[in-house]
């Protein structure tokens, strides 16, 4: 959804690489970067690379399929977002928080990396990290915990992460469930765009919603690969912008 706003597309090494190029030269990958280990081995490298992506997302704007899909939901009265984007896009398309299941978290808010008991806050809007191009290196001072002074990270889930504070995303999930309860006799439409296959949990949740649909359900899949199979799904090959507004015409 994010690479037809400008935002880099981290699927592969080619697309990650020609975005960091200092993490091409050291050969790290994006599953090898997105670990909260580097927050204790390395944390200028890791908020260098996590305050880049933050400071991007928040130059980058929106593109006109986000406009699409709220005017849609406007229409029928009733949507929800599930993302495993965590950009915050759709809130800044004008998306309310109650309407979003961000299952990956938001770069947008940060946990205490000692788990001092405080919880979950938001990165003011103001606050920027400053970066070296050169060598991806956040520079000093780096985001800290309010209450205990200790390294702060994102309140982003990442690989082999344990220490991943879900509470926001578990108020989210529940959103998500009371919506699907409150909805779960009227006709649903799934409209799922660009979900992945190494961390498939988009595309599982939204082949199992249409699955156990008591109702009437229809499945449109954007996807300029990894189509699948799956009987009942209506597939548009293209990309997210380029497949909304088909749809919208």
């Amino acid at each position: 959804m994010g690479v037809d706003s400008g935002l880099p597309d981290f699927r592969g090494n080619e697309g990650f690489w020609k975005a960091y190029p200092p993490l091409a030269k050291l050969g790290i990958q994006f599953e090898e970067m997105a670990n909260p280990q580097w927050f204790n081995d390395e944390p200028n490298l890791a908020w260098g690379f996590y305050g880049h992506r933050l400071n991007k997302y928040r130059k980058t704007a929106p593109h006109a399929g986000f406009s699409i899909l709220k005017k849609w939901g406007i229409h029928k009265e009733s949507c929800f977002v599930f993302t495993s984007n965590v950009d915050g896009h759709f809130q800044k398309a004008g998306f309310h928080d109650n309407q979003i299941f961000e299952c990956h978290g938001s770069i947008h808010y940060l946990q205490c990396m000692s788990v001092c008991g405080q919880e979950i806050w938001p990165i003011p809007r103001m606050y920027s990290i400053n970066i070296d191009e050169n060598t991806l290196f956040a520079q000093d001072p780096l985001p800290s915990c309010p209450s205990c002074g200790s390294l702060a990270r994102p309140n982003i889930l990442m690989f082999s992460d344990f220490q991943w504070n879900s509470f926001r995303g578990d108020k989210q999930n529940q959103n998500f469930r009371d919506w699907i309860k409150e909805n779960e006799n009227k006709s649903l439409v799934i409209i799922e765009i660009g979900a992945g296959l190494a961390v498939p949990t988009v595309r599982m949740n939204c082949e199992s919603l249409f699955q156990s649909w008591k109702g009437k359900a229809s499945f449109i899949r954007i996807n300029p690969r990894d189509t699948g199979t799956t009987d009942g799904i209506e597939v548009l090959e293209m990309g997210a912008l380029e497949g909304l507004r088909l749809l919208d015409r």
